[in-house]
């Protein structure tokens, strides 16, 4: 993906409704310098609402994005269905970002906890897990 081409600047865009569809892939996410996402496939559609005095973002994602598992350090897919409605900016922006934008709401949208589903993980690393699981001992052992 061109940097270039997913940012806007705010002020050079005619009053009325703007579309933008652009992908996210793994080259987009190895360029950014940010690590909680491997890598990925995600469609985006950003929509502006530009009237005389505000601009209205909506943003649509939908795809999958590889995370590192946090039980055995593996790469897995997770989906990503994202609809956010009038995002809101601290501050009214002259430029956005359209990528940067996309990538923070996929990231607040992620499971607080990545792991597989029972059984997905790394074999070798599920069997060194649990062989260094604590379990509770009787008192007559």
């Amino acid at each position: 993906m061109d940097k270039k081409s997913h940012i806007v600047a705010l002020d050079s865009l005619e009053l009325g409704s703007h579309v933008f569809d652009f992908q996210l892939d793994n080259s987009y996410f190895s360029t950014i310098e940010a690590s909680e996402v491997l890598g990925g496939e995600v469609d985006a559609k950003v929509r502006l609402i530009v009237e005389e005095d505000s601009v209205a973002v909506d943003v649509d994602l939908c795809g999958t994005v590889q995370v590192t598992c946090d039980r055995c350090l593996e790469a897995m897919d997770v989906e990503v269905d994202v609809y956010e409605e009038d995002v809101d900016f601290e501050e009214e922006p002259q430029m956005l970002d359209m990528a940067w934008l996309a990538y923070e709401l996929i990231i607040v949208n992620l499971p607080l906890v990545h792991s597989h589903q029972d059984g997905g993980c790394n074999p070798e690393m599920d069997a060194l897990l649990q062989s260094h699981l604590c379990t509770e001992v009787g008192e007559d052992e």
